[in-house]
């Protein structure tokens, strides 16, 4: 791989990985059954470089925003790259989002360049916010006869002769990562060049990846995990990424033995998914092959106990891992909780899950499970350049993780009341309950923060959905995740709880009951409220009027009335 700390930014180690590797596949895109696009570095470069070229003409100067808002495909990768080589800042926007909620985010980051997949880009122009969109947008895949009210098709916006590339300074921010804050207080995180090189220098100390290795991209492009380790890692490695343009079960299981994958990252959501159908499988065994498979996993579980063999696994269990492609090495999961009990599943037929923990503030990854031994109860050890605290620690020794390292981002964009709460003396205040064992690894046990996690790793802040029942006819409301009111110190589901002040005399009837039901299935599934709890008393209040969320939930944790929330 390319020795990172000669380099002070990612377009620089791009560049250089491009030519370095130029006859090396370096990305596969797949569409069902039939392969759409496979680019070698020099194949890539020869499509960037044209791109950059115009996004040059478009007078996209160093430190301006360009957002991508798209599925996974090379026309990605390849756009962030040109926005890279002409010393922009890319903003990768969740592609699942409404078309009102990357309207807003494109106002908040003031971006000059929006690139957008069509069928996007068409609920866009039918958002009523559409009017006040600014940005110079790129369509891709459009059809030739589309009307794009005044956008281009990103295929045709090229300009011939050689860009310039613009140098960037290691303290210069890199990209714009929103971690939530769609329909309430947008939370951008500013990322440097040395945040992004120090958090892959570090992780590929640990798994390193090398010209041949075929990393599955199942996760969004745009979420913190699959940018480095499905974009960054493999691309200063000389690897290939291969993108997948639908997620349905089976042609994920066809392109492990298709394209042979040696890693892929998954949430716990989808990982638990593929836990199932493994079992689904085996238990359609007859007794006769059952009894032999259970045998030889004992055996291999006996032989891997230290640490994993991945070789000896194969040999044991062959089909197992014929039909994860025979070449898998490592599964990486984080972002949400993960049950032990699958991890070791997976370890015990041969599989290494390694299981970690991070945040998007934290560039990717604080900690992860290096298999010496494997773990399956904690999140790891520090990666190498981390250092981490337990804040105020209890009895126990759990107390808040504080994280220090270069990975850790600049700041809030223009938000900076929340990076002065968040970045204390430089170390970071991840909100997160946890403790160190005896051998190092850290434990997590829940979250001191007014947010959740959902399975797919999303991150849930309460406040953020609370526009959504503006009107509910009552005094006030306010909405918080369970957890935060009454911590359990444990970790797994976990729900949000609007909590309600009615009027003088009212009553909570059915009436209003279904009103808060109605307005709580216009969110995602992963959004909705699970409870309401009738709050007695005003909600305390500051000189101007907001609602002093800490200290309301303090009253609320302290009357132990968790009995009365209401299912909804």
């Amino acid at each position: 791989m390319l020795n990172l700390d000669q380099y002070s930014s990612l377009g620089a180690a791009l560049r250089d990985a491009l030519d370095r590797w130029g006859d090396e596949t370096c990305l596969i895109e797949s569409d069902r059954d039939r392969e759409r696009t496979r680019l070698t570095y020099s194949d890539f470069k020869e499509l960037a470089l044209p791109l950059a070229r115009a996004l040059e003409d478009a007078e996209l100067h160093a430190s301006e925003r360009a957002a991508i808002i798209m599925t996974n495909q090379s026309k990605w990768l390849i756009s962030a790259y040109a926005i890279f080589y002409c010393g922009g800042v890319p903003v990768p926007l969740d592609y699942k989002l409404t078309a009102a909620e990357h309207l807003q985010l494109l106002a908040h980051c003031k971006a000059k360049i929006a690139i957008v997949e069509y069928y996007l880009w068409r609920a866009m122009m039918q958002s009523p916010e559409f009017k006040n969109l600014k940005a110079l947008v790129l369509v891709t895949e459009a059809p030739l006869s589309a009307d794009l009210a005044g956008a281009f098709r990103w295929e045709d916006f090229r300009r011939k002769g050689n860009p310039i590339f613009v140098p960037r300074k290691r303290e210069d921010v890199a990209c714009i990562v929103y971690s939530s804050g769609t329909g309430g207080r947008p939370k951008g995180c500013v990322l440097t060049h040395e945040n992004y090189l120090e958090q892959c220098k570090s992780l590929t100390a640990w798994y390193p990846f090398w010209p041949g290795v075929r990393y599955l991209s199942v996760l969004p492009t745009n979420h913190a995990i699959d940018f480095m380790v499905g974009f960054i890692g493999p691309f200063v490695c000389g690897a290939c990424v291969v993108h997948l343009r639908t997620l349905r079960p089976e042609f994920v299981r066809d392109a492990f033995v298709r394209y042979k994958i040696t890693h892929v990252s998954l949430v716990p959501m989808v990982l638990k998914n593929l836990e199932r159908g493994v079992r689904a499988k085996f238990e359609g065994l007859s007794a006769l092959k059952r009894l032999f498979l259970d045998y030889f996993v004992a055996l291999n579980k006996s032989f891997t106990r230290g640490s994993p063999n991945v070789k000896l696994s194969r040999w044991l269990l062959p089909q197992v891992h014929k039909a994860f492609g025979g070449e898998l090495v490592a599964i990486f999961t984080g972002g949400a909780f993960m049950e032990p009990s699958t991890l070791e599943f997976f370890y015990e037929l041969g599989i290494p899950v390694a299981n970690g923990y991070g945040l998007t503030e934290a560039g990717t990854v604080l900690t992860v499970n290096d298999l010496k031994p494997f773990r399956a109860d904690t999140v790891g050890k520090p990666l190498p350049g981390v250092e981490l605290r337990i804040l105020n620690p209890d009895s126990e020794g759990i107390g808040e993780v504080a994280a220090h390292s270069k990975t850790v981002m600049s700041h809030y964009l223009d938000d900076p009341e929340l990076t002065a709460e968040t970045i204390v003396d430089g170390w970071l205040l991840t909100g997160d309950l946890g403790r160190f064992d005896g051998k190092g690894h850290l434990q997590l046990f829940g979250r001191k923060k007014n947010m959740i996690v959902t399975e797919g790793g999303k991150n849930i802040y309460p406040e953020d959905i609370e526009s959504t029942f503006e009107g509910t006819p009552v005094k006030e409301y306010c909405i918080f995740a369970a957890n935060y009111l009454w911590p359990e110190k444990t970790l797994g589901r976990e729900i949000l709880v609007m909590v309600l002040r009615l009027e003088e005399g009212q009553e909570f009837t059915t009436t209003l009951k279904d009103e808060i039901i109605s307005r709580n299935r216009r969110l995602p599934d992963f959004k909705r409220v699970g409870g309401s709890l009738v709050w007695e008393k005003d909600f305390p209040r500051t000189a101007s009027m907001k609602i002093k969320r800490a200290m309301l939930a303090e009253e609320i944790g302290k009357s132990r009335e968790r009995t009365a929330v209401i299912e909804l």
